[in-house]
């Protein structure tokens, strides 16, 4: 059973999601807040395996009570995706920094819905769907390029390198196989090893790294 939390300043929009989830049989909606504040103390209390955020809450924002959330150890265990209603919201590129596993918009599908919280579950970034793609590339073009990139970059074997540019491109397991000839399960130890050396928490921000280090360079709009 996959445990969710669900944030949202609207208890209307709450509902709706609960509803949706409610009809899968192998989700399970554990709680309920109305700003981040009592999202952040929800989720410690309930360690849920996904939490669906809203980016705009009083009190405290999705963004800071993603940062709070995924900074703390004792969550590790729980993904974080946003949810929005703003295609360009400022704070999306922040939050995935922060370590979301990546963002949904509300007037997405109930069986896209549930979709993503199988897939946020299963440690995979939210990154499949186009307008995924563009706005994390979008964002993750903006900001220069932290310090100590080039030193991080230089731990991956060129393989890896190889591996993460097409994680940057939204690919999965089984299409970064394809591309290079080698077996999914490959991919996916070449996937987990980057995440290693590189500290990152999920595949999400293994995107963000691709464009601020170089491997990826982000689309023009």
């Amino acid at each position: 059973m996959i445990r969710v939390v669900v944030a949202d300043d609207q208890a209307l929009v709450r509902e709706g999601f609960r509803a949706m989830l409610d009809r899968a049989d192998d989700i399970e909606v554990v709680g309920e807040a109305a700003d981040g504040e009592e999202a952040v103390s929800l989720i410690r209390r309930t360690r849920p395996d996904v939490a669906l955020l809203d980016v705009r809450m009083p009190r405290l924002d999705g963004l800071a009570a993603t940062e709070r959330v995924c900074g703390d150890p004792g969550l590790s265990g729980t993904k974080v995706v946003i949810i929005t209603t703003y295609e360009l919201d400022d704070y999306i590129y922040a939050a995935l920094r922060a370590g979301a596993s990546g963002f949904l918009l509300k007037d997405l599908d109930p069986d896209d819905l549930r979709r993503a919280i199988r897939t946020a579950a299963a440690g995979e970034a939210l990154l499949a769907p186009r307008v995924t793609r563009r706005l994390i590339a979008q964002f993750a073009a903006r900001p220069p390029r932290p310090a100590g990139h080039r030193a991080r970059l230089d731990t991956l074997t060129e393989r890896e390198r190889e591996v993460v540019a097409l994680v940057g491109t939204g690919l999965t397991n089984t299409e970064i196989a394809r591309r290079l000839f080698i077996s999914p399960a490959t991919a996916k130890t070449h996937v987990a090893r980057a995440m290693t050396k590189l500290g990152a928490r999920d595949r999400a921000q293994l995107v963000v790294f691709a464009y601020e280090s170089g491997l990826v360079t982000a689309p023009g709009p």
